[in-house]
């Protein structure tokens, strides 16, 4: 008998989940990821990039993140479908470096060797900013989509000739 009261118990608990009150709004940077502008060329976002494409996104992503020009960023190595990258500070000099994985017209990235290792993950949390690609022929689009719902665009001719692995 208290087996099957517990169960009860237990089954109208889990048909409250998921009423009509439990929707969530979307937060600023959902709203201007969906909005953000892209322009009217022909656009490609395949769901796994080539060895190439990524290369070419994850320079051109980083680039735009960090307000660095593309002959700054250096792709350093591959871990599967995660590329190395690193450029240099513009403060002291000393090499920044991060981890940058795209597909499916998403750019994450994560930031390498911080003193504080609590901040070194992947950028897709709740608050990070959204970044968006599209493949314009030798040209990459960017859009982030920041917390405050703002957004930042930026196209860069990264020709695939210049990504070899």
């Amino acid at each position: 008998m208290l087996k099957r009261v517990s169960a009860t118990i237990a089954l109208v608990g889990l048909a409250a989940c998921g009423q009509a009150g439990d929707t969530v709004e979307p937060t600023p940077v959902e709203q201007a990821a969906a909005q953000a502008p892209v322009s009217d060329a022909v656009a490609e976002t395949p769901a796994v990039l080539t060895a190439v494409d990524l290369r070419r996104v994850c320079r051109a992503g980083l680039a735009a993140i960090h307000g660095q020009t593309l002959d700054a960023m250096q792709i350093t190595g591959a871990e599967g479908e995660v590329l190395n990258a690193q450029w240099r500070a513009p403060v002291d000099g000393g090499w920044m470096k991060a981890q940058c994985r795209a597909g499916g017209g998403l750019v994450v990235w994560k930031p390498l060797e911080l003193p504080d290792p609590t901040q070194v993950r992947w950028m897709n949390e709740a608050g990070d900013p959204v970044v968006r690609y599209a493949i314009r022929g030798e040209e990459i689009e960017i859009v982030q989509a920041l917390p405050d719902g703002t957004t930042q665009q930026a196209m860069m001719a990264v020709r695939p000739e210049e990504e070899v692995s």
